[in-house]
């Protein structure tokens, strides 16, 4: 017998000795570890993956804008148009000034005025695209704990822990009072 198991005795046979009433004590002992399982957990943490695809053509017109000219002509008639009211505002040196602002910008309201509106058509079938996507399973094992085999007095119990507890674990013991005869 164990020393620990022959002291719990002797509290309890003094207990009972001295008229006290005992009806549990409780102690600790170690156990000798049989085995030690981890136990795994999958986990799924699924995830969204998207992707763009091909799904046929468009056919028929469409609008495109043309692709931009240089208005020359617009750019020269802006120009001599600007000059001359600049050069009818102001006097002196401030006329000058007046006729060269005037010119530059007349030139470039004439060269972008041609530019409104030109769009051209073109026959030609176009691709067409959609967003396709799909949930991917994500499943990962996670170590949720062990499951332990242990003997105490020539008597195997099994329990979880949340770690690996070597070659002993430390068990509770309760001694009680059995039936008198």
């Amino acid at each position: 017998m164990r020393a620990t198991s022959k002291l719990a005795l002797t509290t309890l046979a003094l207990g009972l000795l001295a008229g006290l009433p005992v009806t549990a004590a409780d102690f600790q002992d170690t156990a000798w570890v049989i085995s030690s399982r981890p136990v795994y957990e999958n986990i799924n943490q699924p995830r969204r993956e998207c992707w763009t695809e091909q799904v046929g053509y468009d056919s028929g017109y469409r609008y495109e804008s043309a692709p931009r000219d240089s208005n020359v002509g617009g750019a020269i008639i802006g120009g001599l148009v600007g000059g001359l009211l600049g050069n009818t505002v102001g006097k002196g040196s401030g006329k000058k000034a007046a006729t060269v602002v005037g010119a530059t910008t007349g030139a470039i309201v004439g060269s972008n005025m041609g530019d409104r509106d030109r769009y051209v058509y073109r026959d030609e079938p176009q691709p067409r695209y959609e967003e396709r996507c799909r949930t991917v399973d994500n499943i990962r094992r996670e170590l949720t704990g062990y499951e332990v085999t242990y003997r105490y007095q020539n008597r195997d119990y099994t329990a979880f822990l949340p770690h690996d507890p070597g070659r002993t674990v430390r068990v509770n013991v309760s001694v009680s009072l059995a039936e008198r005869y």
